[in-house]
């Protein structure tokens, strides 16, 4: 009775050891999709192999089936209610370089409210099953064996396996890393620029695999360090001293964007009334549309993009350049305005560390920088500092310099920050905007917020126009909130985030309204289609101010690409295409960017 229990435990434990790695795959893909529906069965059974090879090789590691397995379990119980929870806050999926940004993620980590689906309490569930059932698997192969007639080798063997699994983990990935395998053989979906596809049709591991490829950046095609030299050197001119010096405001405004582009919508009242005004066309203003590299989050690289006109065409989809790329003093717009004199500024009304602003910030040129203790006493909308009083800062740093000495000031703001669904945890603010046929309450709360921040960008305004010293004010937001915000307008036209199509998905979620106004005679342009790679040479062109060679180089050629984002890039003619499909036509600013980063 005995050796047929011991026999029936040994079979229940083989089936365990051979079923868990797929359920571990299946439940991981469960968080946040269907994997039945959304993966081709051959890629299922590719998924469910590499789980068998990660398996193999923790129990090499550990020697006991069980602790191996339970390895694997919690670790896709923790990563994918963590995968879980950065979709829904972010609108993208973990990437590879998502690791830099650990700091940042903890620093914010308590402004979110976290709250668990029915789906996903099932998937803890199944997870919290598969470790009960892990608790009853006997099987410890590596185990010695005593007695004449049984030579025992464990280590080697563990050695051996460990050698073996690595090897076929290792070939999986370079497997992914061939482009044309991935695309011709394997059919796997490869557009970096939705990751969220990558995840739902290939699988969470897979993508991370595929994606961990661009952790570093390669050299364009053809590269040379003195070709890219002398390309740069082809557009410097004779330095002549600038004919005027205005200062320049420049605010970037967390999470500010009209909804509106996803779709009419209607509201008890016009909740960016300032905005729309700038946007239809005001005296001494430029105005438009700004395509964007990101959604939801990582917004260190919109204002990259401002402050260098590099762009994250170029860069790994979710990499953030603060953290990976830039570790010492780089030519930038910062550094070429206090060449010219000016008096260089950057504010930020939250904590220093975010983004390591702190220590990049002076690799740009800025001069003097004030975070959150610069705030301590300003006014706050739910737990952040208020656009109006940040802006009374800024009127506060006005005021303080030297009459006549040129400032530029780089502001980014934190009001709008997420989450907006724990606004009546605070007595600070209460939503105002309501919308008609919708029962969301996360997008009546980023439209108040939103009237908030119209509302006091239209006081800068009227300040600087009281004012004697000529004054350039640069306003944009970084990108759109994620997609629980703006789902429900979606919605409202039959549509919802994820059955956009990838034309639709670029040119609709990355968008964000901007306007460069002066306090005195400006050309007027409205409805001005651009990107943030050419927001800073449109804020220099607007300031009158001499431009630098790259920024000679940029302008040259916007007159031909407008657009050129991390989603898609907008030829003169409105063509719509992707930076990837147009390489010789972008290959000289690649490679000036590559010279300008990494060189």
């Amino acid at each position: 009775m005995k050796k047929r229990m011991s026999r029936l435990r040994t079979a229940v434990s083989c089936i365990l050891c051979v079923l868990i790695p797929a359920l571990n795959f299946y439940l991981l893909e469960f968080y946040t999709h269907n994997p039945f529906t959304s993966m081709k069965v051959y890629i299922q059974l590719m998924n469910v192999l590499l789980f068998f090879f990660i398996a193999l090789f923790l129990l090499a590691l550990t020697g006991s089936c069980r602790t191996a397995l339970m390895l694997q379990t919690l670790f896709c119980a923790v990563y994918g209610l963590a995968g879980y929870y950065v979709l829904e806050f972010r609108g993208t999926p973990i990437q590879p370089w998502d690791i830099f940004s650990l700091d940042t993620a903890a620093s914010v980590a308590d402004n979110y409210k976290y709250r668990l689906e029915k789906e996903t309490v099932l998937v803890l569930a199944g997870f919290a099953l598969l470790l009960a059932a892990e608790c009853f698997i006997r099987i410890r192969p590596f185990r010695p064996r005593k007695g004449k007639g049984h030579p025992s080798h464990p280590r080697l063997l563990r050695i051996l396996l460990g050698a073996l699994s690595f090897s076929l983990i290792a070939a999986y990935a370079g497997m992914l890393h061939d482009e044309e395998f991935v695309e011709q053989k394997l059919r796997l979906y490869d557009k970096l620029f939705t990751p969220t596809v990558i995840q739902t049709r290939n699988g969470t591991l897979t993508a991370f695999l595929m994606e961990l490829q661009y952790i570093a950046v390669e050299q364009p095609e053809g590269y040379d360090e003195e070709k890219a030299d002398a390309l740069l050197s082809s557009y410097i001119t004779e330095e002549t001293p600038p004919g005027r010096t205005p200062n320049i405001i420049v605010i970037m405004n967390e999470a500010f964007s009209d909804p509106a582009v996803l779709g009419a919508f209607e509201t008890n009242r016009d909740y960016m009334p300032f905005m729309h005004r700038m946007l239809r066309g005001a005296d001494n203003t430029v105005s438009g549309w700004l395509s964007v590299s990101v959604k939801g989050g990582n917004t260190a690289n919109t204002e990259f993009e401002y402050l260098t006109g590099a762009t994250m065409a170029f860069l790994p989809y979710g990499s953030i350049p603060y953290q990976q790329y830039v570790k010492e003093p780089m030519p930038t717009m910062v550094s070429y305005l206090a060449s010219l004199g000016y008096r260089t500024v950057a504010m930020h009304p939250y904590r220093a560390a975010g983004w390591d602003r702190d220590s990049v910030y002076p690799d740009f040129g800025f001069e003097e920088l004030h975070f959150q203790e610069f705030f301590r006493d300003s006014e706050k909308v739910r737990k952040y500092v208020s656009d109006l009083a940040d802006f009374e800062k800024i009127a506060e740093v006005f005021e303080s310099k030297p009459e006549g000495e040129p400032l530029f000031l780089f502001n980014v703001t934190m009001q709008n920050h997420s989450s907006y669904s724990d606004w009546n945890a605070y007595d600070n603010f209460t939503p105002d905007i309501t919308v008609t046929d919708s029962s969301s309450k996360l997008l009546p709360a980023y439209l108040s917020l939103l009237r908030l921040s119209d509302q006091a960008i239209e006081r800068l305004v009227e300040y600087f126009a009281g004012q004697e010293e000529e004054t350039v004010v640069v306003f944009f937001g970084d990108h759109q909130p994620t997609d629980s915000v703006v789902n429900p307008v979606l919605a409202l036209h039959g549509k919802s985030c994820g059955t956009l199509s990838d034309e639709e998905e670029a040119r609709l979620r990355y968008r964000v309204p901007f306007f460069i106004w002066a306090n005195y005679d400006l050309e007027e342009a409205a409805n001005v289609s651009t990107s943030a790679n050419f927001l800073g040479l449109k804020t220099l062109e607007a300031a009158g101010l001499p431009l630098p060679a790259f920024f000679r180089f940029l302008k040259e050629l916007n007159q031909e690409v407008p657009v050129i984002s991390a989603s898609h890039i907008e030829l003169a003619d409105g063509t719509f295409t992707y930076a990837k499909d147009r390489k010789e036509l972008l290959n000289p600013y690649q490679t000036l960017q590559y010279r300008l980063l990494f060189d």
